[in-house]
């Protein structure tokens, strides 16, 4: 591992940990840096899986309630990270994980893997949110997938919105996968990191398709939809965007 990125998740765990006194008492503290330093120097095992399930109960599952001043501060460590909606039993998870040794990156993706492997949903949550704190993120691509495709909405929600990642390392059939079903769960897409960068043709051409579909059935379509599809009205079927603007005006 670098420097750079050695100081980079230095600097986030330090961050992290910041968070999570102002909302816990010492005791708690002093349970978690002691969980934290056992997991630094051991092999992965029960002492991290029992601290990782039983984070809650010490710390509970009250919001971060961050500042703007503490947004900012995280997205300047990592561009794009906005973790308003985190909560203080989520920080302390993510802290747990980044205490595991990344010296050895193939040994640090297996142990990664099998906590995604036997985690609950709401560890799962926890577990997507972080991606992009992570060292390795490029080899976490498919794991990444996971989350999109599954059929738990927190799950989905956790990599789909607000969360840098995808926007960063999902190829576009990926991306577009994502996207299309965000629209099918009525999510909000300006909640989708990276949106406007990541519009493609292929991207318009399904929504074109999916506003075909919505209007058929007689439905809205999500006016977000719409700025991912001007760029490229030339190139595809016209129809649905036509209706759009003559029903606008």
């Amino acid at each position: 591992m670098s420097a750079v990125i050695y100081l980079k998740q230095t600097s986030i765990t330090s961050l992290l940990r910041y968070w999570v006194s102002l909302k816990v008492n010492q005791k708690t503290l002093t349970w978690l840096d002691q969980k934290r330093e056992q997991i630094r120097s051991g092999e992965l095992g029960r002492e991290f899986f029992t601290a990782f399930s039983t984070v809650p109960r010490y710390t509970g599952k009250q919001h971060l309630d961050l500042s703007p001043k503490d947004l900012k501060a995280a997205s300047i460590m990592e561009d794009g990270w906005s973790p308003a909606h985190w909560h203080v039993d989520q920080a302390a998870r993510t802290l747990l994980v980044l205490a595991l040794p990344q010296n050895d990156p193939e040994k640090y993706l297996r142990a990664l893997e099998q906590i995604f492997t036997t985690a609950d949903g709401g560890e799962l949550v926890t577990l997507y949110q972080a991606l992009p704190l992570l060292p390795y993120p490029k080899h976490l691509q498919k794991r990444a997938a996971q989350g999109v495709r599954s059929n738990i909405i927190a799950v989905f929600d956790a990599i789909a919105l607000r969360n840098p990642y995808p926007a960063q390392y999902f190829d576009t059939l990926a991306w577009n996968q994502m996207v299309l079903k965000a629209l099918f769960l009525s999510k909000p897409l300006h909640l989708i990191h990276g949106l406007d960068v990541r519009a493609n043709r292929d991207l318009a051409k399904m929504l074109i398709n999916y506003a075909h579909e919505r209007y058929s059935a007689n439905r809205a379509v999500p006016p977000e939809l719409w700025q991912l599809v001007e760029e490229f009205a030339e190139d595809i079927d016209p129809k649905p965007l036509s209706h759009h603007l003559i029903t606008k005006s």
